[in-house]
C-alpha cells in the first residue's frame, strides 16, 4: 500500500476545502480577541509579511503547499481585519462619571433588564464637555414619569441624567461590555429620573423608511392587541418596545427567544414563501411562464423582499447576517448554483465576518451558523431518504429532524453564553415553529399586499392567532418543573475547541474527519472540570460571593444586582439573590486567611480594628494600612483590578482580575491591573504569575 505525504493528500483535496477558508480567517479574528494586550505596530508589521508571503506562496509556489498557504493567509488576514476594524470604530469613551444635561438624538429605543424604557443617542452634546472627549453614542434608561413625550427615532431630546464608562466583566473571563460597547460606539450608560423633553422633530435620518416602520409596528398592535400584537410587530418591524419582560423571560425558558429575533428563520421563510408563490405564480401565466426564467425572475423579486425586510426591520446584526445568508442562496440560483450547500454557507459567514468581524464572539453568530451548518450537512445525506417516505410522513420527519438537529448544534453555544438549557426547547419548537412558516409569515405577507386595499384585517386576525398559540406554548412550557437547567459557564477554550472538532468533522472530505470527534469528547471534557472561584469580590468592594456546599452565598440581598445574577448564572445556580443571601456563613476562610467584610458607616474604623496579621479585610471604602501585617482589598485597590475572583489551592490562593493586566483599545484611558510594588512581599503567600494573573 503506497503512503501518501499528508501535503499531497492535502493538496489532492483542495477543491473541497473552500469550507475552511472562513474557519481560518474566524481563527485568526479569535486570536486577536484573545489576545492579553493590544498588538504593537510592529506586530501587525510582521503579521503583514506573513500574510504577503503566504499569498506569493499561494499565488505561485508548489501545489502541495498551497493549502497550507492559504491557511496562513487567511489566520493572519483575520487578525489584521479584526484590529483594524477595532481601530476604525475609534470614538471617545466617557473617562468618569458625568451628571448633568444631556443632549442627543435617538437612534434606539428598547427596554432594560428592570424593564425601563431605554433610549440610544448620538449625536451627543454634555455640559462642559469638549466635543473631541464627548462619546458618538450614549444610552440611558427611563426612570420615573416619562409620559411627556412618545419618544421615536430621530427626535432630538434632552435631559438631566446620569453617565460613567461601559462596565468591566462582572468577573474575571466573563462577558465584557466595554469592548461590545466599543464596536456599538457606546461611550457611555446611564439613567434618568428626570423627564425626557423632546427638543427637535425627528430628523436627519431616513425618515420615509422610519415612519413606515413605526407605522406598521403601530398599526399592528391596534389590529392585534396584548402581547400577541407585541409580538407580531416585532417579527414584523424588530421593534421590540412593548414586549414586557415576563414575555421574553418565557421565550428564553422554552427555547423559543429565537421566534422574536428577526433572523435567519424569519428571513428565510419570507423569501421562501415569496420564491414559491411567485414562481408557482408566474407559471399559471403561459405567457409569462414560456418566455422567461421564472425561476430566476422569483429568485430577484424574493431577494428584493428580502432587502426590503431588511431595511424595514432596523437593520440590526442579527437581520444583516440573515439577510446575507438567504442573498448568498438565493445569488446561486441566480447563477444556476445549488444553493442550498457547505459552499454556500462559508461564503455568507466570509461575507458577515469582513463586514463584521467581532460578530465571530457573539452568542448569534456562533449559534445561527452552528444551526445552518449542522442542517446543511445533516440534510444532505438525509435529505434523499426523507423523499422515499410517504407523501405526507416527509415534512413531518424532515420538520422533527431539523429541530433536533437544530436545537442539538445552538445547544452548547446557548449554554455557554446564557448559562441554560431549555430541556422541552425541541418539544416547544415542535409546537410553535411549523407555525411560522405556514401560517403567520404568510399571512404577514398577505397582509402586507391587502393593506392599501384596507382588506388586511383578516391576514392580521390570522396572525393574532399564531402569535397567540406560540405565546402560550412558551408559558406552558416555561412553568414546567426543570423547564430550564442551569449550566456552570466553561472554560475559555472550550467553546473554540468544541467548534474546530465539529467543523472538521464536518467538513473535511476524508476518512479522517472521525477526528473531529476527539476535539469535540476534549472540549466537552474541559468543560465538566470547570472550576468557579471560591470567592468573588465586586469592583466596589460592597459585595462577596462565597462558595459552600450549598451554592455560592452572597453577602447581601439586594444591591449590585448584574454582578449578583450574573455569579449566579455562571455557577450554574438557578436560585435567586435572595436565597444566594441566605446561605451567607457565620465565617469565612480562604486558603488559611480569615475573611472580614465591611460596609456601610464606619466602616474603615471597623476594618483598621480588625486589621491583623492572617486576615483579609475587604471593605467598600479605602483603607489606611495600619501595618498591622492583615491583608487589605478596598476601592484603590479594586479600581486597578476590577472584580477579583480567587481560587483557594490550600497552599496558595490563585487571584484573577477582571481588567486585562495590559491594556486593549476598549479599556483606554482606564488603569491596567497592576498592583502597588510592594504587595507581594507583604503577602508572601501571594505571587505573581508569567501569565499576568495574580497568585
Amino acid at each position: 500500500m503506497r503512503l501518501i505525504h499528508p501535503l499531497d493528500a492535502l493538496a489532492e483535496a483542495r477543491p473541497k476545502l473552500f469550507p475552511f477558508v472562513p474557519v481560518a480567517f474566524g481563527a485568526g479574528i479569535g486570536s486577536y480577541f484573545a489576545l492579553g494586550q493590544e498588538p504593537r505596530v510592529a506586530v501587525l508589521l510582521g503579521l503583514t509579511a506573513v500574510a504577503a508571503l503566504a499569498l506569493a506562496a499561494w499565488w505561485s509556489g508548489a501545489e502541495r503547499w498551497q493549502p497550507v498557504a492559504m491557511l496562513i493567509l487567511m489566520m493572519a488576514a483575520g487578525l489584521l481585519w479584526a484590529a483594524g476594524r477595532a481601530h476604525h470604530v475609534a470614538a471617545p469613551v466617557l473617562g468618569w462619571r458625568y451628571y448633568g444635561p444631556v443632549e442627543g438624538r435617538i437612534v434606539g429605543i428598547d427596554r432594560s433588564g428592570s424593564d425601563q424604557t431605554r433610549l440610544t443617542l448620538d449625536q451627543v452634546v454634555l455640559e462642559n464637555v469638549s466635543p473631541e472627549r464627548t462619546p458618538a453614542r450614549v444610552r440611558v434608561s427611563l426612570h420615573g414619569d416619562q409620559d411627556f413625550i412618545d419618544p421615536v427615532p430621530g427626535m432630538t431630546v434632552i435631559l438631566t441624567g446620569h453617565l460613567s464608562p461601559p462596565g468591566y466583566p462582572a468577573e474575571p473571563g466573563g462577558f465584557d461590555f466595554s469592548r461590545h460597547a466599543w464596536f456599538e460606539r457606546l461611550g457611555a450608560i446611564g439613567y434618568t429620573r428626570t423627564p425626557v423633553l423632546a427638543l427637535e422633530p425627528p430628523q436627519g435620518m431616513d425618515l420615509a423608511i422610519l415612519s413606515l416602520r413605526l407605522g406598521i409596528a403601530d398599526a399592528v398592535r391596534d389590529r392585534v392587541p396584548g402581547d400577541a400584537g407585541a409580538f407580531a410587530a416585532a417579527i414584523l418591524t424588530g421593534d421590540r418596545s412593548a414586549i414586557p419582560n415576563k414575555v421574553l423571560d418565557d421565550l428564553r425558558a422554552s427555547n423559543l427567544a429565537h421566534l422574536l429575533a428577526i433572523s435567519g428563520l424569519h428571513m428565510g421563510l419570507l423569501t421562501g414563501f415569496i420564491f414559491a408563490a411567485l414562481r408557482y405564480g408566474f407559471a399559471l401565466i403561459p405567457m409569462l411562464a414560456l418566455r422567461v426564467n421564472s425561476k430566476k425572475l422569483a429568485a430577484a423579486l424574493a431577494l428584493a423582499a428580502g432587502g426590503f425586510y431588511l431595511v424595514l426591520s432596523g437593520g440590526n446584526v442579527a437581520t444583516e447576517r440573515a439577510f446575507v445568508m438567504v442573498a448568498v442562496m438565493l445569488g446561486a440560483v441566480l447563477a444556476d448554483r445549488q444553493a442550498v450547500s457547505l459552499r454556500s454557507v462559508a461564503i455568507a459567514a466570509m461575507i458577515v465576518l469582513i463586514l463584521r468581524p467581532e460578530a465571530l464572539i457573539s452568542a448569534g453568530f456562533q449559534m445561527s451558523f452552528a444551526a445552518t451548518t449542522a442542517l446543511v450537512a445533516i440534510f444532505q445525506h438525509v435529505g434523499p431518504l426523507t423523499r422515499r417516505l410517504p407523501q405526507w410522513g416527509a415534512p413531518v420527519v424532515s420538520l422533527v429532524l431539523a429541530s433536533a438537529v437544530a436545537g442539538f448544534a445552538t445547544a452548547p453555544f446557548s449554554a455557554a453564553h446564557f448559562g441554560r438549557l431549555s430541556d422541552y426547547g425541541l418539544l416547544a419548537n415542535l409546537m410553535s415553529v411549523p407555525l411560522m412558516g405556514t401560517l403567520i409569515i404568510p399571512c404577514a405577507v398577505l397582509a402586507a399586499v391587502l393593506a392599501p386595499l384596507g382588506l388586511a384585517a383578516l391576514p392580521l386576525r390570522a396572525m393574532e392567532l399564531g402569535t397567540a398559540w406560540i405565546l402560550h406554548v412558551a408559558q406552558t412550557v416555561a412553568g414546567w418543573d426543570g423547564a430550564v437547567r442551569a449550566v456552570v459557564t466553561p472554560p475559555g477554550a472550550v467553546l473554540p475547541l468544541l467548534a474546530l472538532g465539529a467543523l472538521w468533522l464536518i467538513l473535511w472530505p476524508g476518512r479522517a474527519r472521525w477526528g473531529g470527534i476527539a476535539g469535540v469528547v476534549a472540549a466537552l471534557a474541559l468543560w465538566s472540570q470547570a472550576e468557579r472561584p471560591d470567592l468573588l469580590i465586586s469592583d466596589s468592594g460592597g459585595l462577596l460571593g462565597v462558595m459552600t456546599p450549598n451554592g455560592r452565598a452572597l453577602s447581601k440581598a439586594s444591591g449590585e444586582t448584574f454582578a449578583a445574577t450574573s455569579w449566579l448564572e455562571n455557577d450554574g445556580d438557578l436560585g435567586t439573590v435572595a436565597d444566594a443571601h441566605a446561605r451567607w456563613p457565620a465565617s469565612i476562610d480562604i486558603a488559611g486567611w480569615e475573611v472580614a467584610h465591611f460596609t456601610g458607616r464606619g466602616a474603615v474604623d471597623r476594618a483598621v480594628a480588625a486589621c491583623v496579621p492572617g486576615r483579609l479585610v475587604i471593605a467598600s471604602q479605602p483603607v489606611p494600612d495600619p501595618g498591622t501585617g492583615c491583608w487589605i482589598i478596598d476601592p484603590d485597590l479594586l479600581g486597578r483590578t476590577g472584580t477579583l475572583a480567587l481560587h483557594d489551592h490550600g497552599d496558595r490562593l490563585e487571584i484573577r482580575t477582571a481588567r486585562a493586566p495590559r491594556e486593549r483599545l476598549w479599556h483606554r484611558g482606564t488603569a491596567p491591573a497592576v498592583l502597588p510594588p510592594d504587595y507581594f512581599s507583604r503577602n508572601a503567600r501571594l505571587k505573581l504569575s508569567s501569565t499576568g494573573l495574580i497568585k
